[in-house]
């Protein structure tokens, strides 16, 4: 009986995409890593977020046991940088994100560094995609771990902070602290003195800069849009791009 090449092709097209799929899936990426932030990294050309959880941004700043503000970006970075050091990382790619890297679980001589990342208050459970390290931060809070020690803005938060943005910590949270966490944000002074790069967004493109081009002097950095980053190659993973000459 004559088939339809249509019906064929309605049949076949499905299962190639399962296999494609699995074939995602399945991919492991292997070698040194290369630590652009909290939650993402390189290896080779390779770029990698570590899925299921939010680690704070390079720029964003927190509030300590004290009150008082402190780099939690940047300690996150270099937590994760002291943890690795020159080992080598196995990531198990699930699939990519919309700045096209690769979402992985990884881990180091067998530990999870999603999972660590967590545990030690580095990192938050990103509930909005996974409930995977849930528990590791109920342990990271109740033992006041990390970002836990003091009082903080959750990274997603972070990223479109306003006066309805929630303040979170393991104890009790100073009243202001979010008048001083979003007070924090438009500082004209980089909150590191190696993260000095400018970012902003152009006519709906983020554009950063570098000390010494044309345009950085220039650049006002008490604005929403406003962005500090640590390298290029964090800016770029962050979906930014260098100016055009």
């Amino acid at each position: 009986m004559f088939t339809p090449l249509r019906t064929i092709a309605a049949a076949i097209l499905p299962a190639l995409y399962c296999l494609s799929a699995v074939a995602v899936r399945a991919e492991t990426i292997l070698g040194e890593a290369h630590i652009v932030d909290g939650d993402t990294v390189e290896i080779g050309e390779k770029k990698i977020r570590l899925n299921g959880l939010d680690a704070p941004e390079t720029d964003q700043l927190c509030l300590d046991a004290k009150g008082k503000k402190w780099a939690c970006g940047v300690a996150s970075r270099d937590a994760l940088a002291a943890f690795s050091k020159t080992r080598p990382w196995s990531c198990d790619v699930s699939g990519n994100d919309r700045y096209d890297r690769f979402l992985a679980s990884c881990s180091i001589a067998g530990q999870n560094i999603n999972q660590w990342m967590v545990r030690h208050g580095w990192a938050l459970a990103f509930v909005k995609y996974s409930d995977r390290y849930v528990a590791e931060e109920t342990k990271a809070r109740d033992t006041q771990a990390g970002l836990w020690s003091g009082a903080f803005i959750a990274p997603w938060g972070w990223r479109s902070r306003n006066k309805q943005s929630a303040v979170f910590g393991a104890v009790s949270v100073p009243t202001n602290a979010q008048e001083l966490l979003l007070g924090s944000v438009s500082s004209q002074e980089a909150p590191d003195p190696a993260c000095t790069i400018k970012a902003g967004v152009s006519n709906g493109e983020c554009i950063y800069h570098l000390a010494g081009d044309r345009w950085y002097a220039k650049m006002n950095m008490d604005k929403p849009d406003r962005r500090w980053f640590c390298s290029e190659q964090e800016a770029e993973a962050a979906g930014c791009r260098a100016p055009k000459r």
